[in-house]
This record gives structure tokens, sequence and C-alpha cells, in this order.
């Protein structure tokens, strides 16, 4: 090398030499600045971005927030009509009480959503109609009440003519369309968020290649200092290994907060259970002190007619059977409730058993359980074939689909026969299963919703609290899948439930 270097200073050839290595370390150094430069720029856009996006993200909570109140609202509408009857029907100063209270908690609520809508003149037009209404809606309300204690006896005529429905009616409306006009907002919100970070994804996508190239460029430059890169990859490598203790740490801390949540339900149910016997054990007595106690009222009307009240002989006769019904009715649907959430509280503490599962085999022992309903609706259920396996919990995959094909049979389209189809298909290390129907559909909007436990969509002349769907949506991630459903009104529908071909369990 002494040689070369010493002929090429004999020959004159350093200068070039010299000269070309400058061009080249400038052209290395001149690339990584604009490298950086360009990484800068996209690490000052993406950061953009990421505020647009959480800007985004603070409309869509407030949106969700306006929605809430505008709910609480509904309810604060029906809470005045219920107290209002319950006063016409009762007498009772509790619902007089409840009446007032209600009253005073529906101000600060409308001055809540004028404050958070301000930006909205839509809304802000819906809250002027709301409140003139309101006003009216008291006053009639108010006036009926004031009758109802200066006679009586004018309740029932007061609770059929009175003017107040239609207001109430009214005001329903209002109401339905400020959550309507909230939704399109929403839409719009969660539609502008996903585009701000679809951006957001393609600026990163370009940071990266803009990344790699830069560190092309600057191995070529910083190659002698492997050294310090060997010791920042270690770095990393102790950062990765203390991040996945920590994901451990708080994947057992969610685990231990999922099982006292579970366990919290178990008890508050049970708990709840033995007040609800009570209730329906002396609801019971009541009911079987009605038959003498009408049965004297009888006897006294026939023999001394001129000791016995009207109103008490309609109370002993009417009232009293007619609201020991509604107990009777109110605590059965509490013990059903009750029961669903002791039932889910033991299913999401049963230790799941996952099997190699012949989807087929399966779907034909769901159909024959229920084979008997389906003759008498009239309705078919069709297995498609061939059907791939799963590894799963066979209980919770066969008490998924049963609820499903039961869902797609008691809700048929009225006047068309029940045709519903059961089908899978196996793709990239998944399983989805579908049950298909030609039923009455499911209005869009309440393609989430219906997963929600107590919620139920469209008309309810099924019965049902709302469980099912819930449960197998619990049932799906704990077997680390979910389901989806497609829907629209009077199209059928079809629920789609994903699992993973293996096991993979959560919780």
């Amino acid at each position: 090398m002494a040689l070369i270097r010493t002929c090429a200073v004999a020959r004159g050839w350093t200068i070039p030499l010299l000269r070309s290595e400058r061009s080249v370390s400038r052209f290395v150094l001149a690339c990584m600045a604009l490298g950086f430069i360009a990484l800068i720029g996209s690490a000052g856009t993406a950061g953009w971005f990421v505020m647009k996006a959480q800007d985004h993200a603070t409309w869509v909570e407030h949106t969700y927030e306006v929605e809430r109140r505008i709910s609480t609202l509904r309810v604060l509408i029906e809470r005045l009509e219920v107290a209002r009857r319950g006063y016409l029907l009762s007498h009772r100063q509790q619902t007089k009480d409840t009446f007032l209270t209600t009253v005073k908690d529906e101000v600060p609520l409308v001055s809540d959503l004028r404050r958070l809508t301000a930006d909205n003149p839509v809304q802000q037009q819906n809250l002027d109609r709301f409140q003139a209404l309101a006003v009216q809606h008291f006053q009639l309300l108010s006036r009926s009440l004031v009758l109802a204690d200066k006679a009586p006896e004018l309740a029932a005529a007061i609770f059929t003519h009175d003017q107040s429905l239609g207001v109430t009616r009214d005001l329903r409306a209002v109401t339905a369309a400020m959550l309507e006009e909230e939704n399109r907002l929403l839409e719009q919100r969660i539609a502008a968020q996903r585009e701000a970070v679809n951006i957001l994804f393609y600026v990163l996508a370009f940071a990266g290649a803009l990344a790699v190239a830069t560190a092309i460029f600057s191995i070529l430059v910083l190659r002698r200092y492997t050294g310090s890169l060997v010791a920042s990859r270690e770095e990393v490598l102790q950062l990765a290994d203390e991040l996945e203790d920590r994901v451990e740490e708080r994947t057992r801390d969610l685990s231990r907060a999922n099982e006292e949540i579970q366990r919290f339900a178990y008890i508050v149910s049970h708990d709840l259970r033995s007040p609800l016997v009570n209730v329906m054990g002396f609801t019971g007595e009541l009911e079987a002190a009605t038959k003498p106690l009408a049965a004297l009222v009888d006897k006294v009307e026939a023999e001394a007619p001129q000791l016995l009240d009207q109103d008490a002989a309609a109370a002993a006769r009417e009232d009293l059977p007619e609201s020991i019904g509604f107990i009777r009715t109110s605590t059965q649907k509490m013990d059903r409730l009750i029961n669903a959430i002791l039932r889910l509280s033991r299913e999401g503490k049963r230790v799941l058993t996952p099997e190699r599962i012949d989807l087929g085999q399966l779907a034909d022992a769901v159909v024959a359980s229920l084979q008997h309903r389906l003759d008498e609706l009239g309705a078919v259920v069709t297995v498609q074939r061939p059907m791939p396996s799963v590894v799963a919990d066979r209980l919770a995959v066969e008490q998924m689909l049963s609820n499903l094909v039961e869902n797609a049979v008691k809700y048929p389209k009225p006047g068309v026969p029940g045709r519903i189809a059961i089908s899978a298909a196996g793709d990239r290390g998944r399983v989805d299963i579908a049950v298909a129907d030609n039923g009455r559909g499911i209005d869009p909007r309440d393609h989430e919703r219906i997963f929600d436990l107590f919620r139920r969509s469209g008309q309810q002349d099924q019965p049902g609290e709302g469980i099912g769907l819930a449960h197998v949506r619990a049932l799906a991630y704990r077997l680390g899948g979910f389901i989806s459903c497609k829907s629209a009104l009077g199209e059928g529908a079809t629920f789609t439930l994903s699992l993973p071909a293996q096991p993979t369990t959560q919780g």
C-alpha cells in the first residue's frame, strides 16, 4: 500500500484520488443530510396527523357524551309521564315527589346540552323547540296533577283525555331527531378520524422506507463505529425483554381483574336472589289472600251494601289483583335476568377444553335439538357441506351455534317460511362459521348494540331478555375469535362467527 501511495505521489495521482474520496464523502453526507431532513419532515407530518387523529377522537367522544345526555333526557321525559300516571292512579305523594325531582333534573340537563352543542345550529334549533314543548308539557302535567288533587274521581278522565300525550310524542320526536343528528355527526367524525389514521400510516410507511435508505448511507459512513451499534442493539434487546415482562404482568393483572369482575357478578346475583325469593313468596301469599278478600266484599255487598265503599270494592276486586300480577311479572323477569347473569358468570369461570370438532356433525346435532320447533314453524335449516374442522371447546361452540340458529328460527319474516343455512370455511388459520336466514332482518344501526347485554332490536314480539348474542360474543372472545352481523331490514341476516383453527383462549 505504501508502495502504491509512493507511486501515486510520484506520478501525480494523489490529488485526483483525494478529490474522488472527498466527492464520495460529500455525496454520502449530502444524502444523509437530505435523508435526515426528510425524516424530520416526516416525523413532523406524522406528529401533525397524530394531533389531528386525537382531535377527531376528542370530537367523537364529545358526540358520544351528547348522545348520552340526550338519552338521559329521553328517560326523564318518560319518567315524568310515568310519575304523572302513577299519581293519577294512586295519589301517592312519592310519585308526585318523583315528578317534581325529575322536572328539576331536566333543566340543568338541557343547559348542558345547549353548552355542548353550541357549535351546532341544528341542535340549537332542536333545543329551542324542545324547551318550548317542555314548558307546555310541564304546564299540562302540572294542571292534571292539580285537577286530580281537587277531584280524585276525575283521575281516569284526566288520564284518558289529557293533551299531554301528544306533547310527549312531540318531545320524543325532537329527541329522536337530536339523536339522529348526533349519529350523522358521529359517522362524519369517525370517517375523518379513519382518514387521518390512514394518512398517518402512509406517512409512517414513507418515513420507514426513508429510514431504511438513510440507514444504508449511515452504514457507509459509520461502519467504523459498529461497537456503539452493538451496544445499542443490546440495549434494545434489554428494553424488549423488559417490555415483554411488562406485557406479561399487565396480562396477569387483566386476568385477575376479569376474575374479580366475574366473582363480583356471581356474588351480587346470588345475594339478589334471596330478597327476590322473599318478594316472590310474599306475592304468592298476597295473591292467595285476594280471593277471600274478594269473597268478603261480595258478601258485604250482598248483605249490607250500605257498608261497602265502591272505591274499596274496586280496589279489592281489580286494583289489588292487577298490582299483584304486575309485581309477579316483574319479579319473574328479574329472576330470569339474575339467572342469566349467574349463567354468564359460571361460563366465564368454566375451564375450556379444546378438542377437534367436526363442524358438520355439530351442526346436525344443533338442528336435531331444534327440530320440534322447526316443524311447528315450518322452517327448514340446511347444513352446507363440506365443512372444515376446528380445535376449540365443544360446549362453547355448540352453545354459540345453537344460539345463532335459534335466533334465526325465532324471528322469521311474517308470512314467509323460515329458511336458514349453516356454512363454514377455513382461511389463513381461521374458521368462519356463518348462519344466514331470510327473516325480518336487523337495522344496520343496531348491528353493534345487539351484542350488548340485555339489548334487543326491532319489534319485541318474541320472548327473551337480550342475553343470547351477548353470551355468543363473550364465548367467541374467550376462544380468541369474534362475531359480526351483516343485515338490513326485510332482507334477512347473516351472522359470521370467526374462530382460530387452533385454540387461543382469552381469559
